[in-house]
């Protein structure tokens, strides 16, 4: 009867000794890789200056063509210093996750979501709510033509529906309906406004002369 192979059989290396040999590895390569990121960061901030907060800090803001100066932690949304610090509350607090456009404003032209902007990061930036889409005393022609068409119930959607609008009928006056749609796609109206919604975008383009 011939013998078993020789004893090298045993100098192989087991399934279970070589994952763990591999984890070994990996960790290892990892921790090493870990650490040269880690010293790239540090190196970043020294560059930049110390980390901000948790206290808060002072910030300048620049809404509605006037300068605050406000003391937020760097954690707060511009939807929270405007409304909470700063009592400017036309942008409104609906879902507080970037889903409903509630709390839409102008931030260097272009619309935004303040719920998902960190006010710290609007610094030095033109910010634009919806007390500050006409001039004082005046309805822009969008805000008119909602309270025209009665395309509001509650009035929580009211104001971030007129700032998309606003922005798509300022660059383009005679933007047709599809753009509009576009526009306003990122909001939510609650109360089932939409056909009157549609309607004051119909009236307020009319108004522009587009």
């Amino acid at each position: 009867m011939p013998k078993s192979p020789p004893e090298e059989a045993k100098t192989q290396v087991s399934r279970r000794g070589f994952m763990k040999g591999f984890g070994t590895s990996v960790a290892a390569a990892s921790l090493s890789g870990g650490l040269v990121v880690l010293g790239e960061q540090s190196a970043s901030a020294a560059e930049t200056g110390p980390a901000l907060g948790p206290d808060a800090v002072p910030m300048t803001l620049t809404v509605n063509g006037k300068t605050y100066n406000v003391s937020a932690e760097p954690r707060e949304t511009l939807l929270e210093v405007l409304r909470h610090r700063l009592d400017i509350t036309g942008p409104k607090l609906v879902c507080d996750r970037g889903a409903c456009g509630g709390c839409t404003v102008y931030l260097d032209g272009r619309t935004v979501y303040a719920c998902m902007t960190l006010a710290i990061e609007a610094q030095g930036r033109e910010i634009v709510t919806i007390e500050g889409l006409a001039p004082p005393g005046a309805l822009h022609p969008v805000q008119l033509a909602f309270i025209e068409e009665d395309a509001m119930q509650c009035g929580f959607c009211t104001p971030g529906f007129v700032m998309s609008m606003a922005a798509v009928l300022d660059a383009n006056p005679a933007a047709g309906q599809d753009e509009v749609k576009e526009g306003i796609a990122g909001h939510i109206c609650r109360c089932g406004t939409y056909a009157q919604i549609y309607k004051a975008a119909e009236n307020a383009r009319r108004k522009m002369g587009g």
